[in-house]
């Protein structure tokens, strides 16, 4: 008997089928290019909204794939000495570290600019 692609956790939206020979069909990933640093247009900005009144820095434009998102976000949070997050295009540095951030990512070659209060 053949092996099939079974895994319960791909099949989303498929409830049941009656056939002994359907085979689900995961849809391609498709992985999204980084662009160069030069061509990232980066917004900084602080938000604090469903927080419970924390702040945080959003950078929030940054077009490629999850690991290097992961990666530039790893960057920052290092430089800045705190915790945060990288994902769905987003990076969250806990705290209010906008000037410091806008820095390390001109100086990464980053175009990289405040936005918001």
């Amino acid at each position: 008997m053949a092996k099939r692609n079974n895994d319960w956790k791909k099949r989303d939206g498929v409830v049941y089928s009656t056939s002994d020979e359907f085979e689900f069909q995961t849809g391609s990933h498709e992985t999204q290019d980084t662009l160069p640093a030069n061509q990232q247009n980066l917004k900084v900005m602080l938000d604090k909204k469903a927080r419970a009144g924390k702040k945080v820095t959003l950078i929030e434009g940054f077009i490629g794939g999850d690991e290097d998102l992961k990666e530039l976000g790893k960057m920052l949070k290092n430089k800045c000495g705190v915790g945060g997050s990288a994902k769905d295009g987003e990076i969250l540095i806990q705290g209010d570290h906008r000037d410091k951030v806008v820095q390390v990512l001109q100086a990464s070659g980053y175009k990289a600019k405040k936005s918001g209060g």
